[in-house]
Protein backbone atom coordinates (compact mmCIF):
# COMPACT_ATOMS: atom_id res chain seq x y z
CA UNK A 1 0.00 0.00 0.00
CA UNK A 2 2.94 2.34 0.65
CA UNK A 3 4.01 1.94 -2.97
CA UNK A 4 0.52 2.72 -4.27
CA UNK A 5 0.21 5.86 -2.12
CA UNK A 6 3.70 7.08 -3.07
CA UNK A 7 2.96 6.59 -6.78
CA UNK A 8 -0.44 8.30 -6.42
CA UNK A 9 1.12 11.38 -4.78
CA UNK A 10 3.93 11.40 -7.33
CA UNK A 11 1.36 11.46 -10.16
CA UNK A 12 -0.61 14.24 -8.42
CA UNK A 13 2.59 16.26 -7.95
CA UNK A 14 3.44 15.80 -11.64
CA UNK A 15 -0.01 17.10 -12.65
CA UNK A 16 0.39 20.17 -10.43
CA UNK A 17 3.92 20.82 -11.74
CA UNK A 18 2.67 20.54 -15.34
CA UNK A 19 -0.22 22.94 -14.74
CA UNK A 20 1.93 25.35 -12.73
CA UNK A 21 4.34 25.45 -15.65
CA UNK A 22 1.41 26.27 -17.94
CA UNK A 23 0.29 29.10 -15.63
CA UNK A 24 3.79 30.34 -15.00
CA UNK A 25 5.72 29.76 -11.81
CA UNK A 26 8.29 32.53 -11.85
CA UNK A 27 8.42 35.73 -9.88
CA UNK A 28 7.13 38.52 -12.08
CA UNK A 29 8.84 41.90 -11.83
CA UNK A 30 6.65 44.53 -10.12
CA UNK A 31 3.80 42.01 -9.77
CA UNK A 32 4.99 39.27 -7.46
CA UNK A 33 4.52 35.55 -7.88
CA UNK A 34 2.78 34.19 -10.98
CA UNK A 35 -0.33 32.05 -10.53
CA UNK A 36 1.58 28.78 -10.47
CA UNK A 37 4.41 29.92 -8.18
CA UNK A 38 3.29 28.45 -4.85
CA UNK A 39 1.64 25.30 -6.26
CA UNK A 40 4.79 24.58 -8.28
CA UNK A 41 7.13 24.64 -5.30
CA UNK A 42 4.72 22.75 -3.05
CA UNK A 43 4.43 20.08 -5.77
CA UNK A 44 8.23 19.87 -6.03
CA UNK A 45 8.42 19.20 -2.28
CA UNK A 46 5.54 16.72 -2.56
CA UNK A 47 7.30 14.85 -5.39
CA UNK A 48 10.56 14.66 -3.43
CA UNK A 49 8.71 13.25 -0.42
CA UNK A 50 6.89 10.78 -2.67
CA UNK A 51 10.12 9.55 -4.24
CA UNK A 52 11.66 9.09 -0.77
CA UNK A 53 8.60 7.13 0.39
CA UNK A 54 8.57 5.07 -2.80
CA UNK A 55 12.25 4.12 -2.42
CA UNK A 56 11.71 3.26 1.25
CA UNK A 57 8.71 1.10 0.36
CA UNK A 58 10.57 -0.67 -2.44
CA UNK A 59 13.64 -1.35 -0.29
CA UNK A 60 11.77 -2.19 2.89
CA UNK A 61 10.60 -5.62 3.86
CA UNK A 62 7.47 -6.13 5.90
CA UNK A 63 7.99 -8.19 9.02
CA UNK A 64 4.46 -9.52 8.74
CA UNK A 65 3.21 -9.79 5.13
CA UNK A 66 -0.28 -10.82 6.31
CA UNK A 67 -0.65 -7.69 8.40
CA UNK A 68 -3.92 -5.79 7.88
CA UNK A 69 -3.46 -2.43 6.14
CA UNK A 70 -5.86 -0.62 8.46
CA UNK A 71 -7.94 -1.73 11.40
CA UNK A 72 -11.61 -0.85 11.70
CA UNK A 73 -11.10 1.58 14.62
CA UNK A 74 -8.31 3.35 12.74
CA UNK A 75 -10.45 3.56 9.60
CA UNK A 76 -13.31 5.03 11.64
CA UNK A 77 -10.94 7.72 12.98
CA UNK A 78 -9.97 8.55 9.40
CA UNK A 79 -13.63 8.85 8.46
CA UNK A 80 -14.26 11.25 11.36
CA UNK A 81 -11.90 13.65 9.57
CA UNK A 82 -12.60 12.71 5.94
CA UNK A 83 -16.40 13.06 5.96
CA UNK A 84 -16.42 16.57 7.51
CA UNK A 85 -13.63 17.60 5.10
CA UNK A 86 -15.73 16.45 2.13
CA UNK A 87 -18.73 18.38 3.46
CA UNK A 88 -16.50 21.43 4.00
CA UNK A 89 -15.33 21.38 0.38
CA UNK A 90 -18.87 20.79 -0.87
CA UNK A 91 -20.28 23.89 0.86
CA UNK A 92 -17.40 26.29 0.08
CA UNK A 93 -19.05 27.78 -2.99
CA UNK A 94 -22.43 28.04 -1.26
CA UNK A 95 -21.58 29.70 2.06
CA UNK A 96 -18.06 30.91 1.28
CA UNK A 97 -14.67 29.77 2.48
CA UNK A 98 -14.57 31.97 5.57
CA UNK A 99 -17.93 30.92 7.04
CA UNK A 100 -17.29 27.27 6.10
CA UNK A 101 -13.87 27.46 7.75
CA UNK A 102 -15.32 28.96 10.92
CA UNK A 103 -17.89 26.16 11.18
CA UNK A 104 -15.28 23.51 10.33
CA UNK A 105 -12.77 24.76 12.93
CA UNK A 106 -15.46 25.14 15.60
CA UNK A 107 -16.86 21.65 14.99
CA UNK A 108 -13.42 20.04 15.12
CA UNK A 109 -12.37 21.89 18.26
CA UNK A 110 -15.57 20.91 20.08
CA UNK A 111 -15.92 17.30 18.91
CA UNK A 112 -12.38 16.04 18.37
CA UNK A 113 -10.34 18.49 20.41
CA UNK A 114 -12.78 18.58 23.35
CA UNK A 115 -11.92 22.26 23.74
CA UNK A 116 -14.03 24.66 25.81
CA UNK A 117 -16.87 26.45 24.02
CA UNK A 118 -15.45 29.97 24.46
CA UNK A 119 -11.99 29.00 23.21
CA UNK A 120 -13.54 27.21 20.21
CA UNK A 121 -15.65 30.25 19.35
CA UNK A 122 -12.71 32.65 19.60
CA UNK A 123 -10.40 30.53 17.45
CA UNK A 124 -13.07 29.62 14.89
CA UNK A 125 -13.83 33.31 14.36
CA UNK A 126 -10.27 34.68 14.64
CA UNK A 127 -8.63 32.31 12.14
CA UNK A 128 -11.03 32.91 9.21
CA UNK A 129 -11.04 36.63 10.02
CA UNK A 130 -7.23 36.74 9.90
CA UNK A 131 -7.25 34.77 6.64
CA UNK A 132 -9.86 37.15 5.22
CA UNK A 133 -7.67 40.16 5.89
CA UNK A 134 -4.56 38.39 4.63
CA UNK A 135 -6.06 37.20 1.33
CA UNK A 136 -8.83 39.68 0.51
CA UNK A 137 -7.35 42.91 1.88
CA UNK A 138 -3.56 42.60 1.87
CA UNK A 139 -2.81 40.16 -0.97
CA UNK A 140 -5.95 41.02 -2.99
CA UNK A 141 -6.54 37.34 -3.72
CA UNK A 142 -10.27 36.66 -4.01
CA UNK A 143 -11.46 33.42 -2.45
CA UNK A 144 -14.96 31.91 -2.67
CA UNK A 145 -17.39 34.09 -0.78
CA UNK A 146 -20.96 33.49 0.31
CA UNK A 147 -23.97 35.53 1.38
CA UNK A 148 -22.30 36.92 4.53
CA UNK A 149 -19.44 38.48 2.61
CA UNK A 150 -21.88 39.82 -0.01
CA UNK A 151 -23.95 41.39 2.79
CA UNK A 152 -20.77 43.03 4.11
CA UNK A 153 -19.93 44.41 0.66
CA UNK A 154 -17.22 41.97 -0.47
Amino acid sequence: MDIAVAVFFLVMAAIVIYDSNRLGFHWQENEGPASGYFPFYIAILMSIASVVNLVRALLGRSENPDETFVSKPAFMRVLTVLIPAIIYVAVLNVIGIYVASAIFIFAFMITLGKEPLLKSLIVSIAVPLALFFMFEVWFLVPLPKGPLEAMLGY
